[in-house]
């Protein structure tokens, strides 16, 4: 069994080994460089290298058509989880800022996904409805305002196939999961609502990523 500074150490490498293992595992080609550097003025809060590889390759895992992303800020994990659908498949991703939304489409472009890449602007309980009629989905990511998860994630259980995912990053709640606020009532919502309907598991990753397959 592991003991504390073990488990410590996997949940804290030196960043010498994070530039490592990305380097190794995720290289950045011009696409994927343009977006992970983002603009000036836009906070730099994008799932990181091996994150966003991780999505691609559980998009790819399901054999995703049809992929939600609730999130965009400026298109780094759209880009991953795009690359990684099946032929034909399609992505829509919202987007609350309007500027946001307008580097990620240019992003999306340069990568060369924006065939297969939908950004959609507005608020995630606005839009979510409008995409109904292309469901059941494959794969629906959550990497929006925390206060609204519990509400995502049941949106994304209703909405999955069978053996769809459900994915939620920042599930960790930057350390406030357990907190008596609205913030860590609703991700605790959205932990214990995919884990009643799901084969589920919060991933260590730097900030916790629920991944839960639908019953």
């Amino acid at each position: 069994m592991a003991d504390d500074a073990t488990r410590a150490g996997q949940r804290n490498a030196p960043p010498a080994i994070l530039d490592y293992v990305n380097r190794v595992h995720v290289p950045h080609d011009a696409g994927l460089a343009r977006a992970f550097a983002g603009p000036e003025g836009i906070p730099a809060i994008q799932v990181g290298p091996s994150d966003g590889k991780l999505l691609g390759l559980l998009v790819r895992l399901v054999g995703a058509t049809r992929v939600v992303e609730v999130g965009t800020l400026v298109g780094y994990s759209a880009i991953h989880m795009a690359r990684a659908l099946a032929p034909g498949g399609q992505l829509w991703s919202i987007e609350y800022e309007p500027r946001h939304a307008e580097v990620a489409r240019a992003n999306l472009a340069a990568a060369g996904v924006a065939d297969r890449a939908t950004v959609l602007v507005g608020a995630g309980r606005d839009v979510l409805p409008t995409l109904e009629a292309h469901a059941p989905f494959d794969v629906v990511f959550i990497d929006a305002d925390k206060i609204s998860y519990d509400h995502y994630g049941r949106w994304a259980l209703d909405h999955l196939r069978p053996g769809g995912l459900v994915l939620g990053d920042n599930a960790y709640l930057f350390g406030e999961l357990l907190d008596n606020t609205d913030r860590g009532r609703a991700m605790r919502g959205f932990h214990e609502l995919v884990a009643a309907r799901c084969d589920s598991v919060c991933a260590p990753t730097p900030e916790g990523l629920v991944i839960g397959i639908k019953r």
